[in-house]
């Protein structure tokens, strides 16, 4: 049985937050990484998959020991993306509104500089930061972490994957006393050079139940297609997923483009977030689809990691990820909290031998699903153009006296004569 939070060592003060949020029982990674930030001073490698709590396992410990007489930095919180950074802040803030003498402050691209400058004047406690942006500060001697207890690196495989230049110099300048707290999905080789380099030998290895959590609830299938179809697979995809919102992994921007122009062209909500958006555009698509307005996103691998919201009903993975890690990281999107989740990948039939290394690697099972005919697709494009033509706003430059002759023209119609007409003109434009 799970523990609650409360008999973890949580403070009343965090206690009261988390009870107005609704948070009382602990998550397996929550349960086994507070009693140690707490009661213990040794580094931390928690292995754990996305939507399991990693947030609150550091920090809520962190906010519970901060040294309010002390006004220097004492905690550095670093995370691959804008969106992730500032969810992680977001969630703090919350966890600490009990506490209004800790000072937190977020650091991130898309964001003015000199207004992150002027926040750093004030007491800050807990720094929650991007990568590229912390070092652009400590470059301009901005801010000061000689004296830094604390680091934490939250998913720690895709900043080093990713992000490893601006990483590297941070490293370097951390004070040689801090304690170490790495948070990963999973482990590369690489990142494990970084663990035998830059923490203690004496480090606290933690895993949460990674055999179940991360993919319990998720289906994960592939289907095989040709170059030509991919699409319009997707197409019929996205149609029998009809009221169910998810998001689509391409692996460039410009594929990410390209896919939501054609799916914009054809009238399919959906937006575009990649790493070239300004973070105005991307804050704005991601308000969008939180409040489903949007039914799909398009996006990169990076940036959808700070993508937390529930009840996706599922992950496209328009282009085979090149790493297992991203898989895990894609694949997680869907599924959370308990809720059922289907990850399609869409690939061609030169891929196929690449899935055994997926299913050994992860230790999942993937299903082959058998695409449709030809002759189903097509019927299908057929649904999405009356979509696309129902959705299609009147053109109000029209003349007046143009659509009055128009009107004359099928005013004697009816309209199910009208649709037969419109569709056979349909079809005979695209030869079905």
């Amino acid at each position: 049985m799970s523990a609650l939070l409360s008999q973890l060592g949580i403070n009343s003060q965090l206690q009261h937050a988390l009870k107005d949020l609704k948070i009382t029982v602990a998550t397996d990674i929550q349960e086994k990484v507070i009693p140690i930030i707490l009661n213990q001073k040794e580094d931390v490698v928690a292995l754990a998959k996305t939507g399991t709590g990693k947030t609150a396992a550091f920090g809520l410990p962190l906010l519970q020991t901060v040294d309010v007489t002390n006004n220097s930095i004492q905690t550095l919180i670093l995370s691959p993306t804008r969106e992730l950074s500032q969810q992680i802040y977001n969630n703090l803030v919350a966890f600490a509104t009990q506490l209004p003498e800790v000072s937190i402050v977020l650091l991130s691209g898309g964001s003015p500089l000199k207004a992150q400058v002027a926040s750093l004047q004030a007491t800050t406690h807990i720094v929650v930061a991007t990568p590229g942006r912390l070092l652009d500060l400590l470059e301009k001697k901005a801010l000061d972490i000689s004296t830094l207890k604390n680091i934490v690196l939250d998913e720690a495989d895709e900043m080093f994957q990713a992000l490893k230049e601006d990483l590297m110099p941070i490293l370097k300048a951390l004070p040689k006393n801090r304690r170490t707290l790495l948070f990963s999905a999973t482990m590369p080789g690489e990142l494990k050079e970084i663990v035998h380099n830059y923490m203690s030998k004496n480090v606290i290895s933690v895993q949460s139940d990674m055999a179940t959590v991360g993919h319990e609830g998720i289906d994960h299938h592939y289907i095989v297609v040709d170059p030509i179809e991919k699409l319009d697979v997707l197409l019929h995809f996205l149609n029998q997923q009809a009221g169910g919102r998810g998001i689509i992994f391409c692996k460039t921007k410009a594929a990410v483009n390209k896919l939501a122009k054609n799916l914009a062209i054809r009238k399919i909500s959906s937006g575009a977030l990649h790493g070239s958006l300004s973070q105005g555009i991307r804050d704005r698509i991601m308000e969008q689809f939180r409040e489903g307005h949007i039914d799909t996103l398009v996006a990169t691998d990076l940036v959808a990691r700070g993508i937390d919201v529930k009840e996706l009903a599922y992950v496209v993975n328009y282009h085979l990820p090149d790493t297992h890690e991203a898989y895990v990281h894609r694949s997680g999107r869907t599924g959370r909290a308990g809720a059922k989740g289907l990850s399609m990948t869409i690939i061609q039939e030169e891929e196929v031998a690449e899935i055994a290394g997926f299913e050994k690697e992860l230790s999942i099972q993937f299903k082959p699903v058998k695409k449709s005919n030809a002759e189903d697709l097509q019927w299908n494009n057929t649904l999405v153009w009356a979509k696309k033509v129902f959705k299609t706003k009147p053109n109000r430059e029209v003349p007046e006296d143009v659509k009055h002759q128009i009107k004359t023209i099928f005013h004697h119609l009816t309209k199910e004569e009208l649709v037969d007409k419109v569709l056979a003109n349909y079809l005979a434009e695209h030869k079905q």
